[in-house]
């Protein structure tokens, strides 16, 4: 049961849980759990793409559904939201809260890991990072193959985080196994706080290029990383987005309920152990 600091009111899409936050109060919340010692968490930035996994996925809507926060990232999320009436609710973009937890990391002496990205991009990121914020500290960074963890690297993995004991652990890697990265692990590496971020890695340092600020507000940076990347992306946006209208459409005429499930997250991983 979550203090009462630390509770917040969620959306309803489709079923998976949107916290009601904006970009301020999901870092002032994410500070909040790092200070009070609250356990260990994860934290999932959830746009159409996220919603629509896990409406066909019942592991990752419960997994979703568990995230201490599942911030609005994307216009579509805050839309409903206020639909909902909840009015505070407005987008963080994972880059953002990125940039923002950074610079409150320098404030209060938080240590950050960066996990995932492609050969050579965590190590990057670290390097632009604490260019950006003199006196951040990137306490270790790690790039996982493209496949799961064999029990050597879960070792590996536990030894480095064992050792640097971040505060935050940033998870680059892409939706959902990002998203069940972190619902796995999250007891074992016994870190603070997780952020599933995806993209992040690559916004930061310059291989995905960001777009103006109108262009998020209008719901429309979809098409911008389309247009960057369309064969990797023509399904993930052209699929899914008519797709997700249709299912939001009548869970807003009320045509068809969309329960909040109970389903728990995947099993913890098999291999490691905790910490003493």
């Amino acid at each position: 049961m979550l203090d009462s600091d630390l509770s917040h009111p969620c959306a309803n899409v489709l079923g998976v849980k949107i916290s009601a936050v904006d970009l301020k109060s999901a870092v002032s919340l994410a500070d909040r759990w790092i200070s009070l010692t609250a356990g260990h968490g994860y934290i999932c930035a959830t746009g159409v793409h996220g919603v629509m996994e896990a409406h066909a996925d019942s592991k990752l809507r419960g997994i979703l559904n568990h995230a201490f926060i599942n911030a609005p990232d994307g216009m579509p999320m805050t839309w409903v939201g206020r639909l909902q009436g909840l009015r505070e609710i407005d987008r963080v973009f994972g880059p953002d809260l990125m940039m923002a937890m950074c610079r409150l990391s320098v404030e209060r002496g938080y240590r950050n890991f960066l996990y995932g990205g492609k050969p050579g991009v965590a190590d990057l990121l670290s390097e632009s990072l604490q260019n950006k914020f003199p006196g951040l500290q990137v306490v270790g960074t790690y790039t996982p193959p493209f496949r799961n963890l064999t029990p050597e690297e879960e070792k590996e993995v536990l030894a480095r985080v064992r050792v640097s004991r971040p505060h935050i652990l940033w998870v680059g890697l892409s939706t959902p196994k990002q998203e069940r990265f972190m619902a796995q692990y999250v007891d074992y590496l016994e870190v603070p706080l997780m952020f599933g971020v995806g993209a992040a890695f690559d916004f930061h340092t310059g291989s995905i290029r960001d777009c103006p600020a109108w262009v998020k507000r209008a719901g429309l940076q979809w098409l911008h990383r389309l247009m960057q990347d369309p064969r990797r992306l023509w399904k993930r946006y052209l699929l899914n987005n008519p797709a997700f209208l249709w299912h939001i459409a009548w869970q807003l005429l009320r045509l068809k309920r969309y329960p909040l499930g109970s389903e728990m997250p995947l099993d913890h991983a098999p291999h490691i152990e905790r910490l003493p």
